[in-house]
């Protein structure tokens, strides 16, 4: 079965147009048709990008074979584009979640400056907290679907930009690690003064007026820390994949680029 046939095959089973294919693919459905009639191939990525699509192995639409291959060794294929818009998501959802944490933390403070009087406190803190939690739920609102499996696949990402993206990443471990160090010693200076008087170091209650401003800091800290991790961990999950992206992505573009300089 030529590769012509198995998409033309793949495409029915699938219920899908010759013009919705095309859509996926960005391409036109003239594209698609001389595909199917043997007229030719379509570039690596746009192969790639059919694997996805179908579920199937490169290996099974190059081949001779006739039964989809169940071997994991093709990975998923990222587009820059996908990548690149994976990267405003986690941007965003980075933010939402960490002024979450951020306002939940601050929602200690009416406790200790009017402790004292319960009816006082209560009214801000539910109010700072819901606020932390609307930001927290809409954190779900930007992680879409599309991109869950970029965390459960083998990834495969074009050459050169994976380099960019190692460049990147490279770059933002250098810039966020002062951010990070910052963050903890904010949130470690935060609970010292608490610390030290729980453990009864010093005077109970010497310290107590200043737990709002410690509070403060430890919100400030998480923020940070929470913030620069969260878009760290996404570069490193695209830039990084070295079990999948090494092992599995390299060693497959260039069989894909062999079957191509063998037809």
């Amino acid at each position: 079965m030529t590769f012509g046939e198995k998409l033309l095959k793949l495409r029915k089973e699938n219920e899908l147009s010759q013009e919705s294919l095309a859509e996926k693919l960005n391409t036109t459905r003239q594209a698609i048709s001389k595909w199917e009639n043997g007229q030719g191939y379509p570039e690596t990525e746009k192969l790639l990008m059919i694997g996805n699509i179908f579920g199937v192995s490169m290996d099974f639409l190059l081949k001779e074979s006739v039964e989809p291959s169940n071997d994991k060794e093709s990975g998923y294929y990222v587009s820059k584009e996908m990548a690149e818009g994976y990267l405003l998501s986690v941007r965003k959802s980075a933010k939402y979640f960490s002024l979450g944490l951020f306002f939940v933390a601050l929602a200690f403070i009416p406790y200790f400056i009017f402790k004292q009087d319960p009816s006082t406190y209560l009214i801000p803190t539910i109010i700072i907290a819901t606020i932390g939690i609307v930001f927290l739920a809409s954190t779900s609102f930007f992680e879409e679907d599309k991109y869950k499996v970029l965390k459960q696949e083998p990834l495969l990402l074009d050459e050169k930009y994976l380099q960019e993206l190692n460049s990147r990443y490279e770059h933002l471990k250098k810039k966020y690690a002062i951010f990070m160090i910052a963050g903890f010693g904010l949130f470690a200076v935060g609970l010292i003064p608490i610390g030290l008087e729980r453990k009864s170091i010093i005077s109970e209650g010497f310290l107590t007026p200043y737990y709002p401003i410690c509070i403060g800091l430890i919100a400030i800290g998480i923020y940070v820390f929470t913030h620069t991790s969260y878009i760290l961990e996404a570069y490193k999950l695209l830039a990084r994949n070295e079990v999948h992206t090494n092992r599995f992505g390299f060693k497959l573009q260039k069989k894909v680029r062999k079957k191509f300089d063998d037809l």
